[in-house]
């Protein structure tokens, strides 16, 4: 019987197969963890400038390390709010908190659903 030619294995495909099966991180897995990282960082001092306040992290009894309250993302979105008698508008509470698009329009709802504020217009909020 004939022995068939097989392809040549290219390096390339070679160490694709290494990294794949050993879960090796590529150079853009390492850039996302470090785009993550700074995201994290970047929210971890605006909560620390923010007042001085605790983190957010809170436990099953709603109190923070050493007994003390613990200050919630709701409570700060509706601090920046009560901070600006006119309305604060969505660029200034995204600014100020330092959260993500997605989770400060959550938090708004939220607030509007229980009416601890009104929406003065498209994008402008007035805490009651």
């Amino acid at each position: 019987m004939a022995k068939r030619k097989s392809k040549p294995v290219s390096f390339d495909a070679m160490v694709k197969f290494f990294m794949r099966n050993y879960n090796i991180p590529t150079r853009k897995d390492v850039d996302k963890l470090n785009a993550r990282l700074d995201r994290l960082e970047k929210l971890i001092r605006a909560s620390a400038s923010f007042g001085g306040r605790p983190s957010p992290v809170t436990g099953a009894s709603g109190r923070g390390p050493g007994g003390r309250s613990v200050i919630t993302a709701i409570d700060m979105v509706l601090e920046v709010i009560r901070s600006y008698p006119q309305g604060a508008g969505f660029g200034d509470i995204q600014a100020v908190t330092g959260f993500e698009g997605k989770k400060i329009r959550n938090i708004i709802y939220r607030l509007d659903k229980t009416k601890k504020i009104t929406r003065k217009r498209r994008g402008i909020y007035v805490a009651v």
